[in-house]
């Protein structure tokens, strides 16, 4: 998989799996959870990708900023 492909997914699943969260469940979410529904709906070869830092690395980077949430980092 294209790291570039794969940022693009990422970024595009992290919107769609966050507006199926409840409201009391979209203040901090949780890339772990993201993961495991990645996983639980085929989307896994997404996080198959060189890279340096890592593909869970960057693929939360990625997730991180979609959302908003870099203030974690």
């Amino acid at each position: 998989m294209a790291k570039t492909e794969s940022e693009r997914a990422i970024r595009a699943l992290a919107t769609t799996w966050y507006d199926t969260l409840a409201e009391e469940r979209r203040e901090h979410p949780s890339f772990s959870e993201f993961k495991t529904w990645l996983l639980n709906n085929h989307y896994s070869h997404y996080l198959h990708f060189r890279s340096r830092m890592g593909a869970d690395y960057d693929a939360e980077m990625w997730f991180d900023d979609e959302l908003g949430q870099n203030w974690r980092r």
